[in-house]
């Protein structure tokens, strides 16, 4: 198997798919893998100048959600609302940056650092630093480390994303005092520029591409990989300027960006189910050269973190395509001991035509269900079943009712944060989303 089979041969359809493989003798083109390999950096680039309209956003600027995220929430794809958001996009070319965390207790947190392409080059939280807090110097690449506790970027600039834990609405105010406590102090930096984004036609996108790629670097590891690449990613490329007729390379990135398109779109529906779920890649959230894997997850999981830290499973869907789409009831029984050592939740969303999921609006305003929700009926055993629909299922049921979209296809996705041994290594499973 060469290695642009071998690529193909795992590629992924979104976080929680195990690897799939394309139909034999399929060839990935050149420009293909190179518009699958820049995806990341165009998204990042993309969701930095989203969230730097909002109200009081600049780099080097930590920003609190102090909300629980909902249906209106449509800033990234598969928001959790389990925890509350912290962010900053980050630009290290002026010297390092400083995170106080403060005293957290054992109150669930982490502060994932990814570089501009996606990979977590480190989670700070209550696994890896504990609950007593402390001081981080995050320091760019050819950056001396002079403050304590030094945090390696592998990018100039990074986002940074804390998560802290909310139990309900009668938990904000005191997690909005650990919000507080988390502090970023780094030099000024100008506001970069808003880049088109990934359905910019191709020889804009890959003019962007290299941009950034120009900004950001790249591994040493990705150097055969760029050599291939050369004429889309690095010099030498055609210039843009002036009025020519279409050459060839302008014909190579159209069908690549096309092929690299259906790929994206062939993965999402060819997940691997066990039992009825799709469970994470051990290389979630650092892929080393698993390029596609990374776009893909870059497309529909932005900023995910490695499964260490949280697995995110799918369910099967009515046909094994990850949606439902029925308008009866579902249930789901989950055992009394699940194997995390922080909480798990299952998430309600809706499917856009894009491939996207967003929380879905419903009258009870419950937009995940877990071992925090307040009245959740458990068994005599202590077990737990969920009853999903799209409407009321009434009774002692309604306790643990997620609502589904009133119409229209949905997913939905599992959450374990910190899961144990046996949940990593594959020797428990979760029972699957049945019809009632």
């Amino acid at each position: 198997m060469n290695r642009r089979q071998l690529l193909s041969a795992g590629a992924a359809g979104f976080v929680t798919m195990g690897g799939t493989a394309f139909a034999q003798g399929f060839q990935i083109s050149p420009a293909a893998e190179a518009w699958l390999y820049a995806l990341p950096l165009i998204e990042m680039a993309t969701t930095r100048a989203r969230m730097l309209k909002a109200p009081g956003a600049a780099i080097n600027k930590l920003t609190h959600s102090r909300s629980m995220s909902d249906h209106t929430f449509r800033a990234v794809t598969t928001p959790n609302n389990d925890t509350l958001y912290s962010t900053a996009f980050l630009d290290l070319t002026q010297g390092p940056a400083t995170l106080i965390v403060p005293p957290t207790g054992d109150r669930y947190w982490s502060a994932a650092i990814m570089d501009m392409f996606t990979n977590n080059n480190a989670v700070l939280g209550l696994r890896t630093v504990g609950g007593e807090g402390g001081t981080f110097t995050l320091v760019g690449p050819g950056q001396p480390s002079k403050g304590p506790n030094p945090v390696r970027v592998a990018t100039p600039h990074a986002w940074l994303l804390i998560r802290t834990l909310v139990t309900d609405q009668a938990d904000l105010s005191a997690a909005h005092k650990v919000q507080d406590g988390f502090v970023l102090t780094a030099p000024k930096a100008p506001s970069p520029p808003a880049y088109p984004t990934r359905d910019a036609e191709p020889a804009v996108y890959f003019e962007v591409a290299r941009a950034l790629l120009a900004e950001e670097g790249f591994p040493a590891t990705d150097l055969a990989f760029l050599r291939r690449a050369r004429g889309l990613l690095t010099p030498p490329f055609e210039p843009r300027s002036g009025v020519r007729l279409i050459s060839a390379q302008d014909k190579a990135m159209a069908a690549g960006a096309d092929q690299a398109r259906m790929i994206a779109q062939f993965a999402k529906g060819r997940q691997i189910f066990t039992n009825g779920w799709a469970y994470p890649r051990p290389n979630l959230g650092d892929y080393g050269q698993d390029y596609i894997y990374r776009a893909i997850v870059a497309l529909m999981g932005l900023g995910a973190l490695p499964v260490a830290e949280a697995m995110y499973m799918k369910a099967a869907g009515d046909d094994g395509s990850g949606l439902f789409n029925g308008d009866g009831l579902y249930r789901l029984s989950m055992p009394a001991d699940v194997p995390v050592d922080a909480f798990w939740s299952l998430s309600m969303y809706e499917a856009t035509p894009d491939g996207q999921f967003f929380f879905t609006d419903n009258p009870i305003k419950r937009y995940a269900i877990g071992d925090r929700t307040p009245g959740l009926k458990r068994e005599a055993d202590g077990s737990v079943t969920l009853w999903i629909g799209r409407t009321d299922p009434g009774g002692e049921r309604s306790a643990n009712w997620l609502p589904a979209p009133k119409s229209g296809p949905f997913g939905l996705y599992l959450r374990t944060y910190l899961p144990k041994t046996e949940l990593l290594d594959g020797r428990f499973r979760f029972k699957p989303v049945e019809k009632a």
